[in-house]
């Protein structure tokens, strides 16, 4: 019997730590990634074009690896095209928000930042989840496509310093407002985990992200997994787009355990 594929997509490399987590929870499952470089990036699109790309990439990922359950590792493509991915297609998604929520409850201050692209700054989504969870809380949102960017195109070659620089851009952004916890709306920020908690760290600051919750709700939409059952197949990193690729997609795939695919 073959493992349960489990399918992430994304606008780009963004969703890869919420696929490191999931696969560290969810033993015996064989994970695979797609990164639509060629609809990159997502965040300053339209929602109608967001729709249809998330629609198209996600039918032609099913159509080569019949995934059991797809995590949708994207805030943009979450908050805008999850409900149309449910109406087409017959199996479960699990959408990934910024965790509002959570940095609510552990803010002492009643301050919270929130740091994602526009699309998700600027939807009715993230303002409905500070209306229903932060209740009681300042929050302020900012968006940063730069630092998408930076995430896609520049990290795999930029040394320390450069990645330390670049988030010290986007902290500073929030020092003056007094915040106590921020959430990293965008699941590119994660590949920046390390610098952003060293600088939040120094300030009292908490960083917020809904990787534990992701995994949660894939674990108990996911039949158990046979006992000692374990997954041969290390995954895939489809890319989306023309060839030849960017040597950072190998560069992301090595780093994350993943055979860097064929076109899709």
């Amino acid at each position: 019997m073959n493992p349960e594929t489990v399918a992430f997509i994304d606008s780009g490399v963004g969703g890869l730590p919420y696929l490191a987590h999931a696969r560290s929870a969810l033993s015996g499952r064989r994970f695979v990634y797609l990164a639509d470089r060629e609809h990159f990036p997502y965040g300053e699109r339209d929602r109608e074009s967001i729709i249809q790309s998330t629609i198209s990439v996600t039918d032609r990922l099913i159509a080569r690896e019949h995934p059991r359950l797809i995590v949708v590792a994207c805030n943009t493509m979450s908050v805008v095209a999850l409900p149309a991915l449910r109406a087409r297609f017959a199996l479960p998604f699990v959408g990934v928000v910024p965790a509002v929520k959570p940095a609510a409850s552990l803010s002492r201050r009643r301050r919270v930042g929130v740091l994602a692209t526009r699309q998700t700054v600027e939807g009715d989504y993230l303002r409905g989840l500070i209306e229903h969870y932060a209740i009681g809380c300042s929050v302020v949102s900012l968006s940063s496509a730069a630092l998408v960017d930076f995430v896609e195109r520049d990290l795999y070659k930029a040394g320390p310093e450069a990645r330390e620089e670049r988030v010290r851009q986007e902290v500073g952004r929030f020092l003056t407002e007094d915040i106590d916890a921020l959430v990293l709306g965008c699941t590119h920020f994660l590949h920046l985990e390390a610098e952003f908690r060293r600088l939040l760290d120094a300030k009292g600051i908490l960083l917020v992200d809904s990787r534990d919750g992701v995994t949660r709700q894939a674990a108990r939409l996911l039949a158990p997994a046979a006992p000692g059952h374990a997954a041969d197949d290390v995954g895939s990193l489809y890319v989306t787009g023309p060839r030849p690729l960017e040597e950072s997609y190998g560069w992301f795939a090595r780093g994350f355990g993943l055979r860097l695919a064929d076109a899709l």
